[in-house]
């Protein structure tokens, strides 16, 4: 009974009807003294079994007669709807505010609300009605008395012209900004006619909200909320890569053959270490098989031992803005839980204070072994991946020259060895390293029957050495073998360069030979001599050439394969058990953080499948990657963010590749990783049609890079402690190295990229500029400096890159940042009114996506804060009264 009224717009499904329906208003003939805190309850009416079958609410309009709404309602996208279907609005007045879901509860008792008005329509009513408008009579409980009218009127979202808001009538200007929607699970799906999203977003949850620009004009906007099924099958992928490569490397071991004693005991403790982990990853690999129907990890689980390779809260968040007369505008971003080993703990530290000390402590302990360097490490893994790829190559494309030379076809005789050439060359190129040298010498040293020039200089257990050589001993105490002469590896790997020499050079005798016959023979008769000419001479006199370049090639391999082997045999006799350990947390963190890049990859894809700037950006510099990190630098946080340093930048050892799908089924189109932990790439298949539109460079396979970096500020109490009392140098140096990484890649993507591939924006400030601007914040010594976040943000959109935001759980901090960079654009981008700003925030906090993930994480709609850590966040991190609370999270 109060004399104005309410606006809650609707939105339905696009599938069944691709609409808003906004702007009700009530007129109430009487009023009361107190002034409401108004919400719209809408059901959904089953016309057959005439019960409810889905509801939503509004927001609460606090103390206003004539409440505007910011958000409204959907029906869920698996609900029929159809003509028939009835919708049901019942107006409310809230008692208590702060009641935790008093706007989601199916079921209201009278000491949170109380009852004003309800009405009913069909959707095939509003449908007929002229200008898609209705308007309807709210009824009190008894349904006689009339408590007012709601009009109800139609919406299409991407379709707006200039709205007319006539028909709302308010007392208050300011708060001149109707509802437009909202869902309690699921609602319009931007993306359901794409199809390419099917194979990897599902479950959307999706807002919808009407806000008012500085020209008094209005926007409609959409936020969409979204599982990624990477989620669960990019770590599964991992694990059986992590598997394969742990039993090759036991396998390896096992070929090393004979070893002294000392030796051979090592190999044993190591390969029983593997077979350790092997057995652990095949366990963990068989608990995630039986999950099925599950596309993200709650934050409740983070610390569960059966998911620890899978990402925390992995979403996708969309926001969709429509204006008047202008093209819609998408902004993209990642949110995901900081990827961190969270059941091992954060008691000794994280990955990158654990692996500095290992390393130190294993150089200066070393006695069982070798001490081999990081670097010689990684170039051994280096060498042993190249030749595994190349030899294979090495061999198809030497039985591609004998093919072309049965044939007797000089133009695939010469292709065919310019191809071979070029593999050959780059094979015996990795191999004159010193590294393999020196660790064939070493192998031969640790077999049984070794004899050294100086007996005095024989390795022993316990005498530290490194990169091969003894030390701190000159180089004349390289160990030498009874039958093997050291110059012997010079001339094994120098026989391949031989060998290729000798059928480079048959070729071009046998294409002169046949070139002066075709001279020398008049034409009347070239035809009969072609056809007489027997093509199996020139397979004939290059088989032999052919054959005993592949046997060279295997010969090499098989020894640089051992030699490799014995140095990463020294590295895992050297970690035991430290370093396994060490090994199995990367493995846990850089899973986690790859499934978050392969989601964020493909969704920044589908986005830019039509923009040929960003498609050639893409393949002639690659994309940024940003990071953004809300975590303290204090207690196991600070473990959780070393975690996450080593996870982002071993990021750096992947790409991916576009391929095209062997058909357009949802399965095939599934991303796939292939490669062992020194690289791996992600493999996007995309339908035929979709595919044949790239460029020809994707197409043909180019590798495409990432260049990941990672911004943090922590914003809460903990970080308060830690710039008071504690240490901050972590969080410094990552922006910092980061920071440079990223104005590098501005200065390669400048050199190679027009400016005009990037996107256009409103805030015309120079991406020069902005670097600069950034370098400034990242030395300055300013406490909870957020701005560093808002402008490595900037910088990404600039830049086309991918934006991804983490907290601990991907819940509560994480929210806050989503929804502060959303309302920011809107202003920054879209001119959304001052006076409407903090009132959008609130609403998108309260009503909007990041409270549906709080729910969906921890079965409660409370953000895990209290009062009183409130105190010590930024202001514009604060989420609004009544949302927060003591929850487990």
């Amino acid at each position: 009974m109060y004399p104005k009224g309410l606006s809650s717009p609707l939105i339905f499904h696009p599938l069944l009807l691709p609409s808003l329906l906004s702007s009700p208003s009530v007129f109430s003939p009487s009023s009361r003294d107190r002034k409401p805190n108004a919400l719209v309850q809408v059901a959904v009416i089953d016309p057959y079994k005439q019960h409810l079958v889905s509801q939503a609410c509004t927001e609460i309009v606090e103390a206003n007669k004539d409440p505007l709404f910011l958000t409204g309602v959907a029906f869920p996208s698996e609900y029929p709807a159809s003509p028939e279907t009835l919708v049901k609005l019942t107006v409310y007045d809230a008692k208590d505010k702060n009641q935790e879901s008093v706007s989601k509860q199916l079921l209201f008792c009278s000491a949170c609300v109380s009852f004003l008005g309800s009405a009913t329509f069909s959707v095939g009513d509003l449908l007929r009605a002229k200008d898609e408008q209705l308007t309807l009579s709210l009824r009190s409980s008894d349904g006689v008395c009339a408590a007012g009218t709601v009009v109800v009127s139609r919406l299409k979202m991407g379709e707006m012209e200039e709205v007319d808001v006539d028909h709302i009538t308010t007392d208050i200007p300011s708060q001149k900004c109707p509802l437009v929607c909202e869902s309690a699970h699921h609602s319009c799906v931007d993306r359901e006619s794409n199809p390419l999203t099917g194979p990897v977003f599902r479950n959307p949850v999706c807002k919808v909200y009407r806000f008012q620009t500085v020209d008094s004009k209005w926007m409609f906007v959409r936020e969409q909320m979204e599982e990624c099924t990477l989620s669960f099958s990019i770590p599964k992928q991992l694990l059986s890569l992590y598997i394969q490569e742990d039993m090759s490397r036991v396998q390896d071991l096992r070929e090393l053959g004979d070893l002294s004693p000392h030796w051979d005991n090592l190999r044993k403790e190591v390969m029983t270490r593997y077979g350790g982990i092997i057995s652990s990853y095949q366990e963990t690999l068989a608990e995630l098989d039986k999950i099925t129907g599950h596309s993200f990890k709650p934050s409740c689980c983070k610390a569960q031992k059966s998911l620890e390779f899978i990402p925390i809260n992995l979403h996708t968040q969309r926001m969709r803005v429509t204006c008047p007369k202008k093209t819609d505008a998408f902004y993209d971003i990642v949110t995901v839980g900081a990827p961190a080993a969270h059941f091992q703990g954060f008691k000794c530290g994280g990955l990158q204070r654990l692996l500095s000390r290992y390393e130190a402590e294993k150089k200066s302990t070393a006695y069982q072994c070798i001490y081999y360097s990081p670097e010689h490490t990684a170039k051994a893994q280096e060498v042993l991946s190249t030749m595994s790829l190349l030899q294979p190559l090495i061999t198809s494309l030497a039985d591609q020259l004998l093919q072309a030379a049965h044939e007797h076809s000089s133009p695939g005789l010469r292709d065919a060895l310019k191809n071979l050439s070029d593999k050959t060359e780059q094979f015996v190129h990795t191999l004159k390293d010193e590294l393999v040298k020196s660790a064939l010498l070493a192998l031969h040293a640790a077999q049984p029957g070794f004899v050294s020039k100086n007996q005095k200089q024989t390795p022993v257990p316990g005498k530290h050495q490194e990169g091969g050589l003894l030390q701190p001993k000159h180089q004349d105490s390289i160990p030498h073998h009874k039958e093997y002469d050291e110059e012997e590896w010079d001339r094994v790997w120098a026989n391949v360069a031989k060998c290729l020499n000798c059928v480079i050079a048959m070729v071009d005798k046998l294409q002169e030979e046949d070139s002066s016959k075709q001279e020398s023979v008049p034409e009347q008769q070239l035809a009969d001599v072609i056809t007489s000419h027997n093509p199996g001479d020139w397979r004939e006199q290059l088989c032999p050439l052919v054959t005993r370049l592949k046997e060279c090639v295997m010969e090499v391999a098989e020894k640089a394969k051992r030699a490799m082997t014995f140095v990463l045999l020294q590295e895992a006799a050297c970690s035991i058990p430290q370093g396994f350990l060490l090994q199995q947390r990367r493995d846990v963190v850089f899973s986690q953080a790859l499934a978050a890049l392969a989601c964020g990859f493909v969704m920044r894809l589908y986005a830019g499948m039509q923009d040929k700037g960003f498609l050639r950006q893409l393949h002639l510099v690659g994309l940024v990657a940003q990071f953004e990190s809300l975590l303290s630098t204090y207690s196991e946080e600070i473990g959780m963010l070393e975690d996450m340093e080593v996870g982002i930048s071993d990021l750096q050892r992947v790409a991916f590749k576009i391929t095209e799908a062997k058909t357009d089924e949802l399965g095939d189109l599934q991303p796939l990783v292939c490669g062992r932990r020194d690289h791996f790439t992600v493999e996007v298949p995309l339908p035929q049609l979709v595919f044949q539109t790239l460029p020809e460079e994707i197409k043909e396979g180019k590798p495409l890079r990432v260049f990941p970096v990672l911004f943090n500020v922590g914003i809460n109490e903990q970080q308060t402690i830690a710039e008071r009392f504690g240490d901050i140098s972590l969080q410094e140096r990552i922006n910092q190295k980061n920071f440079e990484t990223l104005e590098a890649y501005y200065k390669s993507l400048s050199e190679k990229v027009p400016l005009e591939c990037l996107p256009c924006f409103q805030t015309q400030t120079d991406i020069k500029e902005l670097l600069e601007t950034l370098g400034q914040n990242v030395v300055t010594k300013k406490r909870k400096n957020v701005e560093i976040l808002w402008i490595a943000g900037t910088i990404c959109r600039r830049l086309n890159g991918i934006r991804f935001t983490s907290c601990k759980s991907a819940k509560d901090r994480t929210s806050m940042s989503v929804t502060l960079e959303q309302c920011a654009l809107l202003r920054d981008e879209h001119q959304l009114s001052k006076d409407f700003f903090v009132r959008a925030l609130d609403c998108m906090r309260r009503e909007g996506c990041r409270i549906e993930n709080v729910q969906k994480n921890i079965k409660c709609r409370k953000y895990a804060f209290n009062m009183l850590q409130l105190m010590a966040f930024p202001k514009c991190y604060r989420p609004p009264e009544g949302t927060y609370g003591k929850v487990d999270s």
